[in-house]
């Protein structure tokens, strides 16, 4: 520590956003100087529609150290191997955008190559068939892969649907017991240096300061801070991306079911909507274009689709696509809503805290604010926006729906320069370079070029090179292997009752859990298991 050691940190509003940043630093600013607050009001609700999330999220919670057992019990979670999409390349269409990787490649060739290959050949099944989430999802099964285990087991990538407001609950416990102060209340004023126009404190309605040296902006949409006060600016997207509300509203399970290990997303005329499986409810919410339908209309579509009883009132939201301007101005760092927004077709939501987070302790400041790292941080986070803004329009732009004004406009829309490089160079010969701060690998891109309809016309000559006899064996001892290891697994249901049973979820349904170790359906967990049942869980990319 020394006089320009940051002292103070001012976390403005809780929600996931803010106790994720409150966790984080509890974790790591432990240092015996910093000191963390957060303010936030019982009063002010939050957003927390966002339950889905992807596989990243579990480097975060590893990084906590949690158990991630007793965090899904805690959240109602279940886990995601991937999302569905319905409608969305063609009515009555769909495909399935897993985690993780296509087969294996062969001699430097990439799998996607040697299949393109192949399908051109004979007829073969769709790519999904060589992918180890994809193949379990489809047989609403899931195991979770040892660290030491074997292919095909660890090619199974996962992440998690959770109530957002119990996982901010979770984190909130954590953060409060190593040593963060929460404080309630509401911000009347925000104070500003009149030297510099950094903020120096918030004060509350009934008269309390809060002073800090470094302040985080979780506020939501508004923005108290990095908006309100410091008039940051905002850089919209909504011109490639023109939905801009969204309606939302739980729902009971169907029939009792045990919930599907994956989202799903459901092109409507006007948008989309989701379906996000927990253990003791479905949440459901419709994204669209309000050019094109009425509030009242899309709530009305919406419970007309959902599966089960609704559970409360239908709650309507109003954004804006894109992001600030800067994400952080001065001693303000936003994250969240508060950051910017992008729709939640690739539940990017809450990974955009995470890697705020990353980027902002290996980028913490002192109390002189080094213009350099600000700038830094903001080139990677507006980096790391475009990547994923490019990716969701991907979804509009690569369709061949022209059955309403709505996809006839994204269908026929510009688009960045950036994303139609990448388009073009599939459509040719399949072909994909990962670049800069990119989140999405080329599996996911490949996912969703093929499954929309960007069929390339070739495949590179590489592809060529290798006996067809030899790569059609290979292609064929994969696809069993996915298959097999699928096969032998637990269901989704059954693996959740035995590792992370909610207490919600026993109110609503669940059979009672299997005798534990020895007699599990499907396959017996002994010491030779590749799956894990203990709670640590395995870092998992996209």
């Amino acid at each position: 520590m020394n006089e320009h050691s940051i002292r103070r940190v001012v976390i403005v509003g809780g929600g996931t956003a803010g106790w994720m940043a409150a966790a984080a630093f509890a974790r790591l600013l432990n240092n015996g100087y910093t000191e963390v607050t957060l303010v936030e009001s019982e009063e002010i609700g939050t957003v927390g529609v966002g339950e889905a999330t992807i596989p990243p999220l579990i480097n975060f919670n590893q990084m906590l150290g949690l158990d991630e057992n007793a965090f899904l019990a805690a959240t109602a979670g279940t886990y995601k191997l991937g999302i569905e999409f319905v409608d969305w390349g063609a009515r009555g269409e769909r495909y399935f955008h897993p985690f993780g990787t296509y087969g294996h490649d062969l001699q430097g060739v990439h799998f996607h190559q040697l299949w393109l290959r192949e399908k051109a050949r004979r007829s073969i099944p769709d790519i999904a068939a060589w992918s180890m989430s994809s193949v379990a999802a489809a047989h609403g099964k899931f195991g979770r892969p040892k660290d030491d285990a074997r292919s095909p087991i660890r090619e199974l990538f996962y992440a998690f649907h959770f109530d957002a407001s119990l996982y901010a609950r979770h984190l909130r416990d954590y953060a409060e017991q190593r040593g963060v102060t929460r404080t309630e209340g509401k911000i009347a004023t925000v104070d500003l240096r009149p030297t510099d126009g950094f903020v120096e404190a918030v004060t509350l309605d009934d008269g309390r300061r809060v002073a800090g040296d470094l302040f985080i902006d979780c506020s939501g949409f508004r923005g108290l801070l990095i908006e309100e006060a410091l008039e940051t600016g905002y850089e919209s997207y909504q011109h490639w991306l023109p939905c801009d509300r969204a309606v939302a509203v739980p729902c009971s399970l169907p029939n009792q079911a045990e919930p599907d290990p994956f989202t799903r997303s459901t092109a409507r005329a006007a948008g989309w909507q989701w379906r996000i499986p927990l253990q003791h409810r479905m949440g459901n919410g419709l994204v669209y274009c309000s050019d094109f339908l009425s509030d009242d209309e899309a709530e009305a579509q919406l419970l007309a689709n959902l599966e089960g009883e609704a559970l409360a009132p239908v709650r309507r939201l109003r954004f804006t696509a894109g992001r600030r301007r800067e994400s952080w101005n001065r001693n303000v760092v936003a994250l969240g809503l508060a950051g910017g927004f992008i729709e939640p077709l690739e539940s990017t939501s809450i990974h955009l805290v995470q890697a705020a987070l990353q980027r902002l302790i290996a980028l913490f400041p002192d109390k002189r604010f080094d213009p350099v790292e600000c700038s830094e941080f903001n080139r990677q986070m507006r980096d790391l926006y475009e990547d994923i803004r490019d990716f969701i329009i991907l979804h509009y732009k690569a369709t061949r729906r022209d059955d309403s004004p709505f996809w006839d406009r994204v269908r026929t829309m510009p688009i960045p320069d950036s994303l139609q490089r990448k388009i073009d160079l599939f459509a040719g010969k399949g072909r994909l370079f990962r670049e800069g701060y990119d989140l999405f690998s080329n599996p996911s891109w490949v996912a969703v070029c093929l499954g929309q309809g960007v069929v390339p016309q070739s495949w590179e000559p590489a592809a060529d090179a290798l006996d067809e006899n030899k790569v059609a064996a290979a292609l064929e001892q994969m696809r069993r292997g996915y298959l097999d290891t699928a096969q032998r697994m637990p269901t989704h249901g059954d693996f959740l009752r035995m590792t992370a049973p909610s207490p919600l979820a026993a109110r609503v349904a669940a059979p009672p859990p299997p005798a534990p170790a020895t007699d599990v359906p499907y396959f017996s967990f002994t010491a030779d298991s590749p799956f894990d049942v203990g709670g640590s869980g395995g870092g998992s990319p996209l």
